[in-house]
């Protein structure tokens, strides 16, 4: 599991230190009505200087004192991988099921991201009692809650793979975007055992209000951070299940391997 700021040097606490503040209600104020997600994937080095850059621009999240909050994730999936096929199939309309602590908090929640034909997504949730984070099969309330959501019924999803990760948190001085940096990402499937992880790589999320002028974009493309496609749900299933088809992500894997110079999968 990521423990606080353990994934940053020096130089990137430093940075986030020295920015203006905002916290978790004033974060949740902030309605995206429009949202559009892009993501990014960039390393640990170049992630100094994004944030060197949008310092100025943005304020970090800060949480029971913390600007680098912990996740803990774990992914529900039927017996044969249904909503990891979905994506790698390309439907337009899926879903996706996970639990998730935020480990500074302690919180834990019952989540639903659905993402529509037109790639908006959405994402609903509710409270979870923290022992329930691997099984709520005898929760009625998560029950019916991912029955009148999705079109699977609770008793079909297991554990699947497990996610943990550091998480930075932007957000623009208008209010218009917010920005997830996410390091330190390490795999395990709870069916096969197996543990994988991405060492240095980052990912980088934009959520806006729309297709608005950005400056963060603006900073990431400078920089020759290019919007790039992934899911870790995917990706992590892919580097814990040997036999799953892949095809589709394999050339995000290469990608990935490049970025951190790792060989994450047998060629």
């Amino acid at each position: 599991m990521p423990e606080g700021s353990g994934a940053y040097g020096g130089e990137i606490r430093g940075t986030l230190s020295g920015m203006h503040c905002i916290t978790l209600d004033e974060m949740d104020s902030i309605k995206l009505m429009n949202r559009v997600d892009t993501k990014f994937l960039t390393d640990l080095e170049t992630l100094g200087e994004i944030l060197r850059r949008a310092a100025p621009l943005y304020r970090v999240l800060e949480t029971g004192g913390d600007r680098v909050a912990g996740y803990d994730t774990l992914y529900y999936d039927t017996d044969g991988y249904r909503m990891y096929l979905d994506h790698h199939q390309r439907r337009l309309n899926r879903r996706k099921v996970r639990t998730r602590t935020y480990l500074t908090s302690g919180d834990t929640y019952l989540e639903i991201k659905r993402k529509n034909n037109r790639g908006r997504t959405r994402k609903k949730r509710i409270p979870l009692p923290a022992d329930e984070f691997s099984s709520f099969s005898g929760n009625r309330t998560a029950a019916e809650f991912i029955s009148s959501l999705t079109e699977f019924e609770a008793g079909a999803l297991t554990p699947s793979t497990r996610t943990s990760f550091s998480r930075i948190t932007l957000v623009n001085n208008a209010r218009t975007e917010r920005l997830t940096i996410d390091s330190g990402l390490e795999f395990e499937n709870f069916r096969t055992g197996l543990k994988s992880g991405l060492s240095d790589a980052v990912i980088v999320e934009l959520k806006q209000d729309g297709y608005c002028s950005s400056d963060i974009r603006k900073i990431l493309l400078d920089l020759r951070v290019k919007p790039v496609r992934v899911s870790k749900y995917c990706i992590g299933t892919v580097l814990t299940v040997p036999e799953i088809k892949k095809s589709r992500f394999i050339g995000k894997i290469r990608t990935i391997e490049k970025l951190i110079d790792t060989k994450l999968l047998d060629r």
